[in-house]
């Protein structure tokens, strides 16, 4: 058994998830290879795997429960988080994860062909990019947690949007005044997240155009 194992069960358990064996097992192997890669590529400033486990992996799976259906993009994932994270507990979700980075991008492509992973997908292209927006097309939720910017991140999210499209930002602090600024075209349901073993404020953002 994985070291960190029971720490991850316990974990995502005081974040309401009931994860299988297989799905707990799968994300502790990307975690693993996330410690390896990044020795070499410098994918995250988290060398700690202790740590990682509460700020990458924790942190991403306690969206999980109000992340609404459908196909998911994930824009600026980095080193995969929190669309990777998304993508092994739900199989059944499609995901592409996006970043303008190619040794992040070439870490994720690796790590998805390992494991012969069929939902997810990892392109490497800037977000305002009009071939990969005309090539990727709408999606049902797009997420991200790169974002400094709430408005930057809606303004990017905007090509990828059908009508019933949900932004799911996730967020330290509640970005108050940038709230009101999107108010007039976007409903905004904020959830408190309690992420276990963070000593930090953690939201999640939900916005729906009106």
């Amino acid at each position: 058994m994985h070291t960190f194992f029971n720490e991850l069960k316990q974990g995502s358990q005081a974040l309401g998830l009931q994860l299988s064996e297989e799905a707990l097992n799968l994300l502790l192997k990307y975690q693993d290879a996330l410690v390896l890669w990044n020795k070499a590529y410098n994918l995250t400033a988290i060398r700690d795997p202790k740590e990682m486990l509460v700020k990458h992996l924790l942190d991403s799976l306690s969206i999980l429960k109000d992340l609404p259906q459908g196909r998911l993009l994930d824009i600026g994932t980095g080193g995969g988080m929190p669309g990777m994270i998304i993508a092994l507990c739900q199989p059944e979700r499609e995901c592409v994860l996006l970043d303008s980075n190619g040794k992040k991008i070439r870490f994720l492509k690796q790590f998805i062909a390992d494991l012969k992973l069929k939902n997810v997908i990892a392109v490497q292209t800037r977000v305002e990019n009009e071939d990969s927006i005309n090539e990727l097309g709408q999606f049902d939720v797009i997420t991200s947690r790169a974002f400094a910017s709430l408005t930057d991140f809606v303004d990017a999210s905007k090509p990828y949007m059908h009508d019933s499209s949900i932004i799911a930002s996730m967020k330290g602090l509640i970005p108050e005044e940038e709230v009101a600024l999107l108010k007039a075209q976007f409903s905004c349901d904020i959830i408190e997240l309690n992420v276990p073993r963070l000593d930090e404020q953690r939201h999640l953002l939900l916005l729906k155009r009106i």
